[in-house]
């Protein structure tokens, strides 16, 4: 490990003179991207996650001298891999700054991806609001470039999110959404049942009968075999259990 960290120490200080020395424009950074991306993948080797990320942002900088900007991006996507060991914050920032590059160059569906993957690390701190702002940029991104699945998935995301923030118009919207759209798709259909009964609990926990009845009736419309489900007979008892407490109250 030592002489990996000596060895990637070296090739950092190559580069560096490369970028400091004279030389063509164009070669002189390429060369220089080169050695650093030798550095990089040493300091990772060696376990210097930090000083593997900060030299992946180096390396980004050299493609963006040669105006490469895929390259550039992909770099900052390695370099917030190695962040991602040690600070979230850092590599929340160099995944931020890939998704702008991605999206000059019109690379929208690698940038939804790393939207989602920014989106999954806010997850991982627990900040839900931020996970639930960047899962819904990535579901448009997908959605966009008609990558259904992955944007179904982070519209989920972002409905589980609003019902744990009890923004249950929200999350209704999203799960009536998804599961109207995938009455239409073979591989989707047999989840429609699920998205269903997920909109019909978050109706429960509003705590208004008239709107679960309603929506029963509309998700019966929709799908005229959910009313056969077990997801449509948990959802009647509950609502059913929900009106005679509210009787009760009253």
């Amino acid at each position: 490990m030592g002489d990996q960290l000596a060895r990637a120490e070296e090739f950092e200080k190559k580069a560096e003179k490369k970028l400091n020395g004279w030389g063509l424009f164009g070669s002189k950074y390429e060369d220089a991207a080169d050695l650093f991306d030798k550095a990089a993948n040493s300091f990772k080797l060696a376990k210097s996650w930090d000083k593997a990320g900060s030299v992946y942002i180096k390396l980004s900088n050299c493609h963006l001298k040669l105006d490469s900007k895929h390259e550039a991006a992909q770099a900052y996507v390695d370099a917030a891999h190695c962040y991602k060991k040690t600070s979230t914050n850092e590599a929340i920032s160099c995944l931020g700054q890939a998704v702008d590059m991605f999206c000059d160059i019109g690379r929208i569906n690698m940038a939804a991806r790393y939207y989602k993957e920014i989106a999954e690390l806010y997850e991982s701190e627990a900040n839900i609001e931020k996970a639930m702002e960047y899962f819904e940029r990535a579901a448009d991104f997908f959605q966009n470039e008609e990558v259904t699945t992955s944007a179904n998935q982070c519209k989920q995301k972002v409905a589980q999110f609003a019902a744990q923030l009890e923004q249950y118009p929200k999350a209704i919207e999203i799960y009536e959404v998804i599961a109207r759209h995938s009455l239409n798709n073979n591989l989707l259909k047999y989840g429609v049942k699920g998205h269903l009964l997920n909109a019909g609990i978050c109706h429960l926990c509003k705590g208004d009968v008239v709107a679960i009845t309603n929506a029963l009736e509309r998700y019966q419309e929709l799908d005229p075999t959910f009313s056969g489900t077990r997801e449509y007979r948990l959802l009647s008892v509950s609502c059913l259990y929900c009106g005679k407490l509210s009787v009760a109250f009253y």
